[in-house]
């Protein structure tokens, strides 16, 4: 990925965990590598085709003069979000906020926080055998849409499956959002409790019925497991219900622990895997 760079941008803010460093306040220097594409600006020569720097450092120094916080780590947090919902040619940001002034009684140069933030790919299954099933997915997709800090790339068809796990019970609509998200994967886990709790969501039987089931099955990248938390999801491989709508949408996104793309683990189950998948809806 290219990087527009921009090196100790000085802004006078009143950032501090003390009152006199919020009433009379001091120089911060601003460093930041803003990840993006420059190709098409580059080759057309076209500064809409790109980000502009001088926009992005009235921005910061706007936004760190505008705000008050205690801590440089919520300084940096907050502008580096502010960065990447403000400029949509941003993919990913290092922020760096330095304070070579900080109330310190020793000989110091600098102290600074350097964070990394950006979008994030991931994939969620979606499934729902209660009530009105479509309408439960449907309302899934509208939340992240609502969401500032995620951004809906694509959705797949819902498709009629039958049940998984050995469990008896009424046929399920399911099927996969392709999602940006500025969250953890564990900030996003919770807001996918939030939205399964808001369609009635309860944990009763392992595998039973549920109003709507979220899954996170890839994160772009991360391989973590957790008591919480499995990325990539660590039963999709044997799923068609998830495979199938997913090959729809990202047929050669891979697998980073297996090493197989999306199609070939779809093929992998129609051919000796269960079959779960009715029609597409």
């Amino acid at each position: 990925m290219d990087k527009i760079i921009i090196e100790d941008l000085q802004i006078y803010a009143h950032h501090g965990v003390y009152p006199k460093e919020n009433e009379i306040g001091q120089n911060f220097y601003i460093n930041a590598e803003l990840e993006t594409d420059t190709r098409r600006a580059g080759v057309m020569d076209d500064l809409n085709l790109s980000t502009n720097y001088g926009d992005v450092c009235r921005f910061l120094h706007s936004f760190l003069t505008e705000h008050t916080y205690k801590l440089i780590e919520t300084a940096a947090e907050r502008a580096a979000e502010a960065l990447l919902l403000t400029f949509t040619h941003i993919k990913r940001v290092t922020l760096e906020v330095r304070k070579p002034e900080a109330p310190i009684p020793f000989p110091f140069q600098s102290v600074s926080v350097r964070i990394t933030r950006g979008w994030r790919r991931t994939y969620i299954a979606c499934g729902s055998n209660m009530g009105d099933r479509e309408a439960c997915l449907n309302h899934a997709v509208a939340c992240f849409r609502k969401d500032h800090r995620c951004n809906v790339a694509r959705v797949s068809e819902w498709m009629e499956t039958t049940a998984y796990g050995g469990v008896e019970q009424e046929d399920f609509l399911n099927g996969v959002i392709a999602l940006d998200t500025l969250y953890t994967p564990e900030e996003l886990l919770e807001r996918i409790h939030e939205i399964e709790k808001s369609q009635g969501r309860e944990r009763v039987v392992h595998w039973g019925p549920r109003t709507l089931d979220l899954d996170i099955l890839l994160y772009e990248g991360c391989v973590m497991d957790t008591e919480e938390l499995t990325i990539p999801h660590k039963d999709m491989a044997n799923r068609d219900f998830v495979l199938k709508p997913l090959a729809q949408i990202a047929p050669y996104e891979r697998h980073p622990v297996l090493d197989k793309s999306v199609l070939q683990m779809y093929e992998d189950v129609r051919q000796k895997g269960e079959k779960h998948v009715i029609s597409g809806k």
